[in-house]
């Protein structure tokens, strides 16, 4: 019998994909959303649902109980308004663990994010989940859902696991990031302003942290669990960039020209042991052939 899964936030770059290897999979899939997916994001057999998650009434009426698995990735990928980044990335997740409380779904995954860590040093380690001070909003949201999501689990046994993703690239993200904004700028050999350059970052392709997600929803044993979903390498952003314009053959990166902020930490990468051993996930995509899918992606499609 088919899967049926349901993806809030089913428009986006990682929804987009996720839907995409679940039809491969021959599962039903369903997207729950503010707005339409765009050309490049629509896929023909997806049912989509446009709703917000606080519309009761639409929501009951849109949304039946009977799915085997629920992914949120909803919330606002601009964070500038703290009350919608508030609202979106922790109430959203209360409305819609709490929705699926009391049906059978088999498991519930949280897209969760390595911001939750504030300023622990790296790599980070899931076991840290009640000791750190988080420094901004969108991490105090993705925490506070982290946090309720682990006492259902707790009072009710619901099916919730963690997933906390590191910076994911690949084919199609949205252009406001560091790697497609540079590749865009090395193919049109641009001059563009950059920090030094000098912070580490964990970078994971994808199609890896696809992966990631389905051996989680294929895993009955890990309700309740945080894992931590990256590289595990963590590369200096100068380097990145260096190195995406050799790729391209072009690009005129000028560093120092933009400020870091003030809260910005030098090293963030996980530990990422625990998804290795329990999970048996590994990424398996080297930075250099990500960014090469990547830049022959933007190529093709501007």
């Amino acid at each position: 019998m088919n899967k049926k899964i349901l993806i809030t936030g089913g428009t986006g770059f990682i929804g987009y994909h996720l839907a995409k290897k679940c039809l491969k999979l021959n599962w039903l899939v369903t997207s729950l959303s503010t707005k339409k997916p765009g050309k490049d994001r629509k896929l023909n057999k997806v049912k989509y649902k446009i709703c917000d998650l606080f519309n009761d009434k639409k929501i009951k009426k849109i949304i039946s109980l009977d799915y085997d698995y629920v992914v949120n990735l909803a919330g606002y990928v601009d964070h500038s308004d703290k009350s919608k980044t508030m609202q979106s990335h922790y109430h959203g997740c209360k409305k819609i663990s709490e929705y699926f409380l009391k049906s059978k779904i088999k498991k519930f995954i949280q897209i969760g994010s390595s911001i939750e860590y504030g300023k622990i040093r790296s790599p980070q380690i899931e076991k840290n989940i009640n000791t750190q001070k988080t420094f901004s909003t969108y991490g105090k949201a993705k925490l506070l859902a982290t946090k309720h999501l682990l006492n259902l689990h707790r009072k009710f046994n619901f099916p919730a696991t963690i997933l906390r993703l590191y910076l994911v690239y690949g084919p199609g993200q949205d252009v406001n990031r560091v790697i497609p904004i540079t590749i865009k700028n090395a193919i049109k050999n641009k001059n563009f302003n950059c920090s030094d350059g000098l912070q580490f970052r964990d970078f994971v392709h994808i199609d890896d942290v696809i992966n990631a997600i389905i051996k989680t929803l294929k895993n009955n044993k890990v309700s309740g669990y945080i894992f931590n979903i990256g590289s595990g390498k963590p590369v200096q952003i100068k380097k990145i960039i260096l190195k995406i314009c050799r790729l391209v053959g072009s690009g005129k990166p000028q560093f120092g020209k933009i400020k870091l902020r003030k809260d910005e930490i030098s090293s963030l990468y996980p530990d990422i042991t625990k998804a290795e051993k329990i999970l048996k996930w590994k990424p398996k995509i080297k930075l250099n052939l990500g960014l090469k899918k990547t830049i022959n992606y933007y190529k093709k499609n501007g």
